[in-house]
C-alpha cells in the first residue's frame, strides 16, 4: 500500500522518517539526573547527541546497569514485583518530534520502568490512563496482576509520558506547591452562579500554564506521546509494538496505529474514548452516554443483592424508590450542606458536590466500591453524615503534599483538542447558553464544568496536524487491533469502542458484559483467555463482536474479602481470576479526569 494511502484519514501531518524514529530514542543513560546536563544539539534526524560517560558500544558489564543484547540502553534494577526482576532506564525524546530544526537541543527526559517475564522476548507497552496517569506508578502497583493475566511471555514496560510525574520538564501550571495551593482554588459548584469567577480565574490560569513551562508547554499531546513511544521501542530493540492502554491510553492507541500503522503489531485499546471527538469537536458529546444507565445498574444490583449485601436496600427494595429518594435528599445539599464535626482537627461539611462527584460518580468507575458506597449513602439518608464525611468529605491538611504532580491532563488534553475563544461563544452569557444544554444530557456532566472553561480560555498552539477523519477510510494496520469494552462504562461508553471497531480495519470488539470502567472492572475468564491468545498468537474473536460474560456475582462485595466467585478447576485460570478481581480494585481515570490508578 501506498504511504498515502495509509493515511487518507489523517489531515496535514508530517511523520518522522524511519530512520529517524530507529535513532531517536536510543541514547539513553539509566539514573541521569539532569535533562540538560550533557548534551546539547539534536542531529538531523532527530537523535539525541549523548554524553560522553554513556556506554553505546557494547554491552556493559557493569554491576549496576545492564544492557541486553539487541538494545541500545542500559537498565538498573530497581525492586521485585511478586518475585518479578524490575529495571528502570530512561531515554530523551526530541521536543518536537515532527520537525528536526525546531527546538534544537531541546528535548523530554522519559523513564521508563520494565517488570520482566521470565520467558520474555518482546515487551508490552502500558498506558494507565489519564492523560497524566504515571506508567511508573501503574506497574508497581497493578503490573502482577496485568503479568498474570499476559503470562510470562511478555515484560511489561511503562513510562510517565512527556510532561507526566517523574518525566521531565514537568507539565505544570504552578512553579511551586505553595504557589497552587495558594493559586489554584475557585468556586466551581453552581453553573450560573459561579461563572463569573470561573471565567476571569481560567483566563489567568491558563496564562500560568503557558508561562510555567515555556516553549515546552505546546510539545505535551497525544501525537508527539505516539511518537515517543517509537523512540522507546528503538531504544529497546523492538520493531513492532505491542501496546495495552486503558481510557486516555485508548486515544494513545488510536492515535499511535493511525500513524505508524506498519509497526502497529498487536494493539489493545481498553475502555474507549472517541478519538473524533477528542481531536475534533469542542465538546465531548459520546462521553455521558451510559453513565446514568451506570448509576441505574448501581440501584438495580443494589436490590438484587439485597440488605445482607447492600445497605440501601433496606431502605427500598425498589431501585426508582432508591434513585428517588437519593436524588432528592442530595439535592437538598446544594443549599444546605451538612455540618458534621468529629474533634477539633476533624470537622467540616458535606455538600451536594462531594457526594454526587466524589463518592456517587467516583464509585460508578469501580464496582468494587458499591459496597461501600451503599453502606455511607444509607447512612446519610438516615440522618447520619459521619461515614460519608470521612469517606469522601474531609481532606487533611498535608493534602496539598499527596495530590499527583503537575497538570499533564490539561495540557495534553487542551494541546490535542479545539481550544480557544474562535471556538466559543465570545461573552460568558452565551457560553452558559451553549453549556447548560450539553450539561443536561446527564445528571453527571456538569462534573466537567471547569474543564470548559478552561479550554475555552487555551490559547496555545498546535504542534501537531493529527486530525482523524470519521468515516473516512478504515486504518489498516499490520495486525488487525483488538477493542475491549464493558456494556456499561461511565464515561467510555460501548458506542465509542463501535465507533473505533469501524474506524479500523479487520479489528475486533470484546464486550464484556457488566459494569464500570474498562474491561478489567470486572472478572472475566472469556476475556483474559482472548486477551492472552491475541498477545500469544495475534489470534482474534471469529465475530466482529464478541461478547464475555462475568464471572460470579462481583457487585457488593465486602473490600476486604479476597474471595473467589468461581471455581476453577485449573490453578492458573485461578491465578487469573483473583488477578483479575485485585485488578478491578484499581482507580480507573478518564480523560480530562483526576489521575491515579
Amino acid at each position: 500500500m501506498a504511504e498515502s494511502e495509509k493515511f487518507q484519514h489523517v489531515e496535514n501531518i508530517k511523520k518522522p522518517s524511519r530512520r529517524a524514529r530507529r535513532r531517536a530514542g536510543v541514547l539513553v543513560c539509566a539514573g541521569i539526573a539532569t535533562l540538560f546536563a550533557t548534551f546539547t544539539t539534536l542531529s538531523p534526524h532527530h537523535a539525541l547527541i549523548p554524553w560522553a560517560g554513556c556506554s553505546g558500544r557494547h554491552q556493559s558489564t557493569s554491576e549496576e546497569t545492564i544492557r541486553y543484547d539487541g538494545e541500545h540502553i542500559d537498565w538498573k534494577a530497581c525492586g521485585t514485583i511478586a518475585d518479578r526482576q524490575v529495571e528502570c532506564s530512561d531515554i530523551y525524546v526530541p521536543m518536537d518530534q515532527f520537525n528536526a530544526s525546531n527546538g534544537v537541543g531541546k528535548a523530554f527526559k522519559v523513564p521508563l520502568i520494565r517488570l520482566r517475564g521470565q520467558n520474555a522476548t518482546k515487551s508490552i507497552l502500558l498506558n494507565p490512563g489519564g492523560p497524566g496517569g504515571s506508567g511508573l506508578n501503574f506497574v508497581h502497583r497493578r503490573g502482577a496482576q496485568l503479568s498474570t493475566i499476559v503470562g510470562e511471555g511478555f515484560h511489561l514496560l511503562s513510562f510517565d509520558p512527556r510532561g507526566v510525574n517523574q518525566s521531565l520538564p514537568l507539565a505544570d501550571c504552578y512553579p511551586t506547591a505553595e504557589t497552587r495551593q495558594a493559586l489554584s482554588p475557585v468556586r466551581a459548584k453552581k453553573l450560573v452562579e459561579d461563572s463569573g469567577e470561573l471565567w476571569a480565574w481560567s483566563t489567568n490560569h491558563v496564562r500560568a500554564c503557558a508561562d510555567n513551562l515555556g516553549e515546552y508547554a505546546a510539545y505535551v499531546n497525544t501525537p508527539q506521546t505516539a511518537a515517543d513511544m517509537n523512540s522507546i521501542l528503538d531504544a529497546i530493540g523492538q520493531e513492532d509494538m505491542y501496546y495495552w492502554g486503558f481510557s486516555y491510553g485508548t486515544l494513545l492507541g488510536q492515535t499511535y496505529a493511525s500513524l505508524f500503522p506498519e509497526r502497529s503489531a498487536r494493539i489493545i485499546i481498553d475502555g474507549v474514548a472517541n478519538q473524533f471527538d477528542w481531536y475534533n469537536s469542542p465538546y465531548d458529546s459520546e462521553a455521558f452516554t451510559d453513565t446514568d444507565k451506570v448509576f441505574q445498574g448501581f440501584l438495580s444490583e443494589c436490590t438484587k443483592a439485597g440488605p445482607s449485601k447492600c445497605a440501601l436496600a433496606s431502605i427500598s427494595s425498589d431501585p426508582q424508590v432508591l434513585a428517588e429518594k437519593l436524588t432528592t435528599s442530595i439535592a437538598a445539599l446544594q443549599d444546605e450542606p451538612l455540618s458534621v464535626y468529629i474533634n477539633s482537627t476533624v470537622y467540616g461539611i458535606l455538600d451536594y458536590w462531594t457526594v454526587w462527584d466524589e463518592a456517587i460518580f467516583e464509585a460508578l468507575y469501580r464496582p468494587t466500591m458499591w459496597y461501600d458506597l451503599a453502606k455511607n449513602l444509607a447512612s446519610l439518608l438516615q440522618g447520619n453524615a459521619t461515614d460519608a464525611f470521612l469517606a469522601y468529605g474531609f481532606e487533611s491538611p498535608n493534602a496539598w503534599n499527596t495530590t499527583a504532580r503537575g497538570d499533564a491532563l490539561e495540557f495534553v488534553m487542551f494541546n490535542d483538542g479545539v481550544t480557544g475563544p474562535d471556538n466559543f461563544p465570545k461573552d460568558r452569557a452565551s457560553f452558559l447558553d451553549e453549556l447548560l444544554p450539553f450539561f443536561n444530557q446527564s445528571m453527571f456532566s456538569a462534573t466537567e464544568y471547569d474543564t470548559y472553561f478552561k479550554k475555552r480560555a487555551w490559547t496555545l498552539g498546535k504542534t501537531h496536524g493529527y486530525k482523524p477523519v470519521r468515516h473516512g477510510r478504515p486504518v489498516k494496520t499490520r495486525h488487525p487491533i483488538l477493542i475491549l469494552s464493558t456494556s456499561y462504562d461511565p464515561i467510555c461508553p460501548l458506542i465509542s469502542a463501535k465507533s473505533a471497531l469501524e474506524s479500523f480495519e479487520g479489528s475486533r470488539l470484546i464486550e464484556v458484559q457488566g459494569y464500570g470502567h474498562c474491561s478489567v472492572a470486572v472478572p472475566s475468564m472469556c476475556l483474559a483467555k482472548l486477551v492472552r491468545e491475541f498477545f500469544d498468537e495475534g489470534k482474534l474473536p471469529k465475530d466482529e463482536h464478541t461478547r464475555c460474560g462475568v464471572d460470579g456475582e462481583p457487585y457488593f462485595v465486602k473490600p476486604e474479602e479476597t474471595v473467589t466467585l468461581m471455581e476453577f478447576e485449573a490453578e492458573d485460570e485461578r491465578k487469573i481470576h483473583l488477578a483479575q478481581m485485585e485488578l478491578a480494585k484499581g482507580h480507573w481515570v478518564r480523560p480530562g479526569r483526576r489521575v491515579g490508578w
